[in-house]
């Protein structure tokens, strides 16, 4: 079903189910992010992508990543308000990611240079993670390994492994490394290991005939379940899916 609204007194088309953010980005309206990524299921963590929403004659600030569109709704993606709120949020994430190249030259798009607070966690610095929930929304929507989660509560949460030991279930794909948006994973090949760093997993690279390594065994015997689970799907009938 395509609905119609207006995106900056622009009128736009959407399908039933988009979200908000998807539809302004697809018709040329820039909105930032910094936690959300196509192939997985929208979160809401950095809060950077607020938007204004006009519906029935009321008007409010919401996240457009998980704001599903509604016919008739009039949306405002800049202004002085949606600034001061945005600058207010890139201080805080500055906090926790002082050396995030991506977040500092967000942060100066909104004039923050620096940030008025402290890192959360009792003061101890997070070594860039902004609790965006990339790294675990990847490994368990795309990948499937389902390695890495939040812990703790509060001002105290992390990201991590459960346990805070080595995740026996990560298949050092390196995923989580690339959708992180300060780029505080992390991951190298050396010796014939790949590395993940935070989370202090190491395995080895299987190699081409030619001896070169190219991919962690480990990754490709989880691939290869995955082919199968699928291929055995599809091999059943219809009605016994």
């Amino acid at each position: 079903m395509t609905l119609n609204l207006t995106i900056n007194g622009v009128r736009v088309e959407a399908e039933e189910g988009e979200s908000l953010l998807d539809v302004a980005r697809r018709n040329g309206f820039e909105i930032p992010s910094l936690c959300h990524h196509e192939a997985v299921a929208a979160y809401g963590a950095c809060r950077l992508c607020l938007v204004e929403v006009t519906k029935g004659g009321r008007k409010k600030l919401t996240t457009s990543c998980n704001y599903e569109v509604l016919g008739g709704i009039e949306v405002v993606t800049e202004s002085a308000a949606i600034r001061r709120h945005r600058a207010m949020v890139l201080e805080l994430i500055l906090a926790e990611a002082p050396e995030s190249a991506t977040v500092k030259a967000l942060a100066a798009e909104y004039g923050v240079t620096r940030s008025r607070f402290a890192a959360s966690g009792a003061g101890e610095d997070r070594d860039g993670c902004i609790l965006c929930g990339l790294c675990a929304r990847v490994c368990a929507e795309v990948v499937g390994a389902n390695a890495l989660t939040f812990r703790k509560r509060g001002d105290n949460r992390q990201m991590g492994t459960p346990f805070v030991e080595e995740p026996q279930t990560c298949i050092a794909c390196g995923a989580c490394a690339w959708v992180c948006p300060t780029s505080c994973v992390g991951f190298d090949e050396q010796n014939g290991e790949r590395k993940v760093h935070r989370w202090k997993r190491s395995l080895p690279l299987a190699k081409t005939e030619k001896g070169h390594a190219f991919a962690p065994q480990f990754q490709l015997f989880h691939f290869r379940k995955l082919a199968k689970l699928e291929a055995d799907f599809y091999k059943k009938a219809p009605g016994e899916r």
